[in-house]
């Protein structure tokens, strides 16, 4: 049996309070559950991949507050069936959601949990990215729920990682040199010039490599790539994401995006890669249910 991707969902902030990781992770979270028609107790593992959050929190996991947030089996001693909920938070920056994907496979394929939970969501730590010029991420959350499938055919593929050539070109930190008394609202992240086309050409090597590997005709292939645009349309509905780039929740916002456009013809599978600041790149083949 296949690991597919039973929902995804993506929740941008459009507010004018603040913009909040948990609350925009659960608010991804519970539409997934809400469009499989599944009740959180179903979910036996959720993984949180965000980097960026509210305030610089780093502690506790972020994982466990979504978890209790969506409501996933909170208490295994008044709700014991089927079991109590497991949450952490994993952190390799754009590649964290393929990072995960490849340990749902083995939570499924062992039977450790009937369905997993991703979430991935990335706020400045100011609350609102719009009034950060210098900041280049959008507030965006994106999750994927994750469980087996009875298609043989269908479901992801092995996850495969890949390490770039030369020094990392992104930094994200806290310039204690200025940050004065405002360290928990202020973010520093300096791109190298450059940076775009790099992660363009180390994106386009792995996407290569991954076929040869695997055997995957890229003329039959939908390509999902690093680059997300800045909306999608989920359930007929068209989400505006604002100004600043997608980070962590690129690849939920890439599928999306691919699961929207007209299949081009003869294609039969997606193709998901993630580059992250390493310069490092994950890549995973994945069939759609149907296709």
């Amino acid at each position: 049996m296949g690991m597919v991707i039973a929902a995804a969902h993506t929740a941008a902030h459009h507010g004018t309070g603040p913009a909040s990781a948990v609350e925009l992770a659960s608010r991804a979270a519970r539409a997934c559950l809400s469009q499989a028609q599944v009740s959180p107790s179903s979910v036996g593992v959720l993984i949180n991949v965000g980097v960026y959050r509210e305030s610089n929190t780093f502690e506790p996991a972020l994982a466990a507050l979504i978890q209790k947030e969506v409501g996933i089996n909170l208490d295994y001693i008044a709700d014991p069936a089927p079991a109590a909920g497991f949450s952490f938070d994993l952190m390799n920056g754009a590649c964290g959601v393929l990072n995960a994907v490849q340990l749902a496979q083995s939570l499924l394929d062992t039977g450790s949990a009937e369905r997993v939970l991703i979430t991935a969501a990335d706020v400045h730590p100011g609350g609102d990215a719009r009034l950060d010029p210098d900041y280049p991420y959008a507030d965006l959350a994106g999750a994927f729920l994750l469980q087996r499938s009875a298609d043989p055919d269908a479901g992801f593929g092995p996850v495969s990682s890949y390490l770039g050539d030369g020094p990392s070109d992104t930094e994200g930190y806290l310039d204690t040199a200025v940050m004065g008394s405002e360290g928990r609202s202020r973010i520093t992240v300096r791109r190298t010039e450059g940076h775009r086309a790099r992660r363009s050409a180390l994106a386009a090597v792995c996407t290569a490599g991954y076929a040869r590997e695997h055997g995957i005709d890229l003329d039959r292939t939908v390509v999902v790539g690093p680059h997300a645009a800045q909306d999608t349309v989920v359930d007929g509905d068209r989400e505006e994401i604002g100004d600043g780039e997608p980070h962590t929740a690129a690849p939920v916002l890439g599928y999306l995006q691919a699961m929207a456009a007209p299949r081009p013809e003869d294609c039969d599978r997606l193709l998901i890669v993630a580059v992250g600041a390493g310069p490092g790149a994950a890549c995973v083949g994945y069939r759609p249910e149907g296709w």
